[in-house]
């Protein structure tokens, strides 16, 4: 029997409740759930890329079928690289749906063994983003009711 193992991309900038939420509840789906953080060379992040894989590897530390990993390129040829099947995504949106639907079809065309698989967060955590989330962090605000109870924002 093939793993399931799914790619979980994203930059993680910061991991948010709303990434731990929807991982912890695709991980029933697959055996095997690979938190990719991408690095997109055109996009300066927040924090750093060490930081930030820290950071989800703390909150998912005691998570067996969850490992960390750090990639540049396409997500569909990560995939390849890591024998996964499926790309995992949230969608908070309407307009997430939009963009991710996108990238779904046309990764179907380059890679048409692997699925991509949408989840949506729980009502609560919908309206919580990394990029508001650093614009808090930013001015000066609490950002701890949005990020995962082990990551300590005071770096």
């Amino acid at each position: 029997m093939n793993k399931k193992i799914a790619i979980f991309p994203g930059s993680f900038d910061p991991i948010t409740k709303g990434h731990e939420n929807i991982l912890l509840r695709a991980l029933p789906l697959f055996d095997e759930v690979i938190i990719s953080i991408g690095i997109n060379h055109s996009k300066q992040s927040y924090f750093t890329l060490e930081q930030r894989k820290k950071w989800v590897s703390e909150v998912f530390a005691n998570v067996p079928k969850v490992r960390v990993e750090t990639y540049t390129g396409l997500t569909i040829d990560f995939c390849k690289k890591m024998n996964a099947g499926f790309i995992l995504r949230g969608l908070r949106t309407s307009a997430d749906f939009e963009f991710e639907k996108a990238i779904a079809q046309n990764n179907k065309v380059m890679a048409p063994e692997i699925e991509t698989v949408f989840i949506l967060p729980v009502s609560e955590l919908s309206a919580i983003n990394s990029t508001i989330v650093r614009d808090i962090i930013r001015n000066g605000g609490n950002a701890k009711p949005f990020v995962p109870e082990s990551i300590n924002l005071n770096i």
